[in-house]
C-alpha cells in the first residue's frame, strides 16, 4: 500500500497538507471552506474530490505522500477514536479490499494458533 516512491513532492495537495498539519487557523478552514482553501492552494478537482471521497487509494494515486493520508482522515474524523472499528480505518478497508482481506485472513491464522503457543509446557 505505500506509496513514497510515488509521492509527488510537487503536488499541491502535499504542499496544502504540510501547511494545514502545523497551523491551527488553516485546519479550522478545512472545516469551514475547503473549497476556498482548495483554491489557493491549486489543488485540482481530481485531488479536491479524492479528498473530500476520503479515498485513501484515489489520494495515494494522485500522488499524495502516504504520511499525509492519514493526516487527511483525521482532519475529518479526529483521532480519538483510532481503533479497529474507526471510521478512518473504515476507509482505508473500502479503499484496500484484497488487502484487507488479506491481513484479516493472516490474524484469524495467528489467532487460531495462538492458544497452542500460550499452553504450558509439561
Amino acid at each position: 500500500m505505500g506509496n513514497v516512491e510515488r509521492c509527488d513532492k510537487t503536488l499541491p495537495l502535499n504542499q496544502m497538507m504540510f501547511h494545514v498539519r502545523r497551523d491551527a487557523q488553516l485546519r479550522a478552514r478545512w472545516r469551514t471552506d475547503f473549497e476556498g482553501l482548495a483554491r489557493e492552494f491549486g489543488l485540482s478537482r481530481a485531488e479536491i474530490d479524492a479528498v473530500l471521497a476520503k479515498d485513501p487509494r484515489r489520494l495515494m494515486d494522485l500522488g499524495v505522500h502516504q504520511y499525509y493520508v492519514p493526516q487527511i482522515l483525521r482532519l475529518f474524523f479526529g483521532a480519538a477514536q483510532n481503533s479497529n472499528s474507526s471510521e478512518a480505518l473504515e476507509c482505508y478497508k473500502r479503499a484496500f479490499p484484497e488487502e484487507t482481506a488479506r491481513a484479516l485472513a493472516l490474524h484469524a491464522r495467528l489467532e487460531a494458533s495462538a492458544p497452542a503457543a500460550r499452553a504450558p509446557r509439561r
